[in-house]
């Protein structure tokens, strides 16, 4: 009679061989990261990394957000950055740079967690920074969540055996994603220690890419740029990516502003293109153009008078608005939308600060219920505009965003409202 062990054994091989052949012999999709994403926009929990107010319109033309930075990042600013993502209705991963960004509440929020791997860098990039975040993963963040979910209390060995199963399968059901890295001046290669020696020709690209899909179970192949445009080296190292991978999803990262960039990587190979700088240079952008606006307009902040005072002072071609939207491929005028959408921003801002104008000339304190009540009308800012973007009713998210700003206004504090630094306007 065989052992548990080796019944055990026999299934593994089994689910490991229905799994290859799945994707091998018949064809069968079965990539955690939806063939469908052709856009991926990076959103940076930091706080200088800030997101427009009108941020819904704009990702409602991405297939998908991943929230991650490396730098003034925490797991409270990432569950923050979530809260608002999440409000956009638009699919959103982790992409952590350390084990401790990742908590239980973000594994909630997140719709999976995409772990790199630098797969040009040395060692430490590769093998050390997995294992300190699956020793995160066992020792702390799988006993917090074991103590918060379980009804009653468990001995220590077996909550140590739960632990060590709930890593486990963190791990197993994470997406990972093997990073080539090819710009050398960039945080990026400084934290994977890629150097000079480091950098590929487009057949060892092929060959790392295969090594990742096949031996390291990589779903996604990542060539990234870090701000700059890779051009013709990019495209034959995603001509050689691509001819080299089965089912792993290719993305391209590095100096994305503008459509021809966005064609000419997706052309070469790239299933989606992943662009972050740019949007939050709008968040800037929209949160100078509403402080213009409150000056030109004081008499009429209306929707249509600020589309028009746009329209006449400033450039669509210049914005970061269209240089974002022109990396959605499939983006109609993405020039006229960009002053749509910066006009539709800026109207908000400004019925916001109408209504913080209107609280700070009453004589009675401003608190909570205050704000609730200033926010209880039949129509409030926001509502209109975000309906463009939204499925839902788009009246919970333009009270709890106009709660936010307001309460930032006033230095009151609400368990139910966004952290309003994550946003680039002020009122």
């Amino acid at each position: 009679m065989p052992s548990l062990a080796a019944i055990v054994r026999g299934v593994e091989s089994i689910g490991a061989a229905a799994a290859i052949g799945g994707r091998t012999l018949f064809g069968i999709d079965t990539n955690p990261v939806p063939a469908e994403w052709s856009h991926v926009t990076k959103v940076d929990p930091e706080g200088d990394k800030q997101l427009p107010l009108a941020y819904p319109l704009y990702l409602q033309h991405t297939s998908a957000v991943s929230v991650g930075g490396s730098r003034d990042v925490t797991g409270a600013n990432t569950e923050e950055t979530f809260d608002l993502v999440n409000a956009a209705g638009v699919p959103a991963f982790h992409e952590p740079s350390a084990a401790r960004h990742v908590t239980g509440r973000t594994r909630d929020q997140a719709d999976f967690l995409a772990i790199p791997e630098v797969v040009n860098g040395d060692s430490e990039a590769m093998v050390g920074t997995l294992g300190e975040g699956i020793e995160y993963a066992r020792d702390e963040l799988a006993p917090q969540l074991i103590r918060e979910k379980l009804p009653i209390p468990v001995s220590s060995g077996i909550e140590a055996r739960l632990a060590d199963f709930a890593a486990s399968w963190l791990i197993r059901e994470a997406v990972f994603e093997a990073y080539i890295i090819m710009n050398l001046d960039s945080a990026a290669a400084r934290e994977g220690n890629v150097t000079e020696a480091d950098l590929l020709e487009p057949r060892q690209a092929k060959q790392r890419a295969m090594a990742a899909e096949r031996h390291l179970g990589s779903d996604v192949i990542y060539l990234e740029y870090s701000g700059t445009f890779g051009g013709e080296e990019a495209v034959a190292l995603l001509e050689a990516i691509e001819s080299g991978v089965s089912g792993a999803r290719i993305f391209y990262g590095g100096g994305l502003d503008d459509r021809e960039n966005a064609r000419t990587v997706l052309d070469a190979g790239a299933d989606a293109v992943v662009v972050g700088n740019v949007f939050h240079e709008i968040a800037a952008e929209e949160a100078g153009l509403a402080d213009e606006a409150d000056r030109a307009l004081e008499s009429d902040p209306s929707r249509a008078a600020v589309r028009e005072w746009i329209d006449d002072a400033v450039d669509p071609a210049e914005t970061a608005a269209a240089r974002f939207l022109s990396t959605v491929v499939d983006v109609p005028d993405p020039e006229d939308r960009a002053a749509r959408y910066l006009a539709d921003g800026v109207h908000v801002a400004l019925a916001l600060r109408s209504v913080a104008a209107d609280l700070a000339e009453e004589e009675t304190e401003v608190d909570a219920p205050r704000l609730r009540r200033a926010l209880s009308g039949e129509s409030l800012p926001g509502e209109t505009v975000f309906a463009d973007a939204l499925a839902d009713d788009a009246r919970p998210l333009a009270r709890r965003l106009g709660l936010s700003l307001l309460a930032q206004r006033f230095d009151v504090s609400l368990e139910d409202g966004f952290a309003a630094d994550h946003v680039g306007v002020e009122l």
